[in-house]
């Protein structure tokens, strides 16, 4: 999915003892007739949780009288895109040849590598589309990786009101066999009404609880729809509850601590301002570092980068300084 904002601000992504809840702003996916999405990741208190570095979650939106999701052709650099839906149907098309489904409860992760381009559009199907997109940042050692496409479908394990899809890394002796560049987690949970539950989770992650309904509880904070709690590394437990009387469900994201440097700005990661520049550059140049996407049959075939902003895109510094 784009970062469509047409002036996105700089991300200063520098260390951070931020420790509580995380609250989403709304911004446009898309034309005039946009859906909104709730974008809880980046922002200034909390830039990455491990090496998760945006968030959005959507929906539900009856799109049966509007255009639901159509993003056209658009580019990403050292990342990797992680659509995970609800409900709906979303075709998506990149520049390595790819035509897939994205599917409720099934794990759709694209890797940019040096430099891909996708498009995303709601099928005719779909009457309420729901869901979550979710970026990882790439090390150094794979930023300019092959492109790459992975599809899995987790099973679905039930244990004492807790339902749990594991669809990246590893919790309560379930794995994902996808592949990640980074040690990552990522996991669907379903909660019943009333569940209290504590998670083994790895001391050396840090996690966010992200909230899709319900009356949720999570790390001692109550949130709201699309709230993520946020704790840090150094605790092997994590609390999680439904206080209310209907079900809740939320995604649980974690990773060991992302200490490289970085510049996030549009869709692009880089290490350095004048990188950035480049990547702008090739891209409204229709570069072959991006490639083309065949079969996207939208008004606006190659979605056009913002300018820039009239300062230098800073790195992330290294912990501790």
């Amino acid at each position: 999915m784009s970062n469509t904002d047409t002036a996105p601000d700089e991300v200063d992504c520098v260390a951070s003892g931020f420790a509580g809840v995380l609250h989403p702003r709304e911004v446009p996916l898309g034309g005039p007739r946009a859906i909104r999405v709730r974008r809880t990741l980046p922002q200034r208190e909390r830039s990455l949780i491990g090496a998760w570095c945006f968030a959005d979650h959507y929906g539900p939106h009856d799109v049966r009288g509007g255009t639901g999701m159509d993003v056209p052709p658009h580019p990403h650099t050292g990342l990797q895109t992680v659509s995970w839906l609800f409900s709906g149907e979303v075709e998506h098309r990149d520049s390595a040849g790819v035509h897939a489904m994205v599917r409720p409860g099934e794990l759709n992760l694209m890797t940019a590598g040096a430099g891909i381009c996708h498009s995303e559009v709601s099928t005719a199907s779909t009457t309420v589309l729901h869901g979550a997109q979710l970026w990882v940042a790439l090390p150094e050692s794979d930023r300019n990786t092959e492109r790459d496409f992975a599809h899995y479908v987790p099973p679905a394990r039930t244990t004492g009101g807790v339902t749990t899809r594991v669809f990246l890394g590893e919790l309560d002796g379930q794995r994902s066999p996808v592949h990640t560049f980074t040690p990552l987690l990522g996991a669907q949970l379903d909660l019943d009404p009333g569940v209290d539950v504590t998670l083994d989770v790895d001391a050396g992650f840090e996690h966010g609880v992200l909230v899709d309904r319900g009356d949720v509880q999570a790390c001692g904070s109550a949130l709201q729809v699309a709230d993520l709690a946020f704790q840090g590394s150094g605790h092997d437990r994590l609390s999680l509850a439904n206080r209310g009387d209907g079900p809740a469900r939320v995604l649980l994201l974690g990773g060991a601590p992302f200490t490289e440097e970085l510049v996030m700005w549009w869709n692009f990661v880089g290490r350095s301002h004048d990188e950035i520049v480049a990547y702008r550059e090739q891209w409204q140049q229709h570069d072959e570092r991006f490639g083309s996407v065949d079969g996207y049959t939208g008004t606006v075939t190659h979605l056009p980068a913002p300018p820039l902003p009239n300062a230098t895109l800073r790195p992330r510094p290294a912990p501790g300084v």
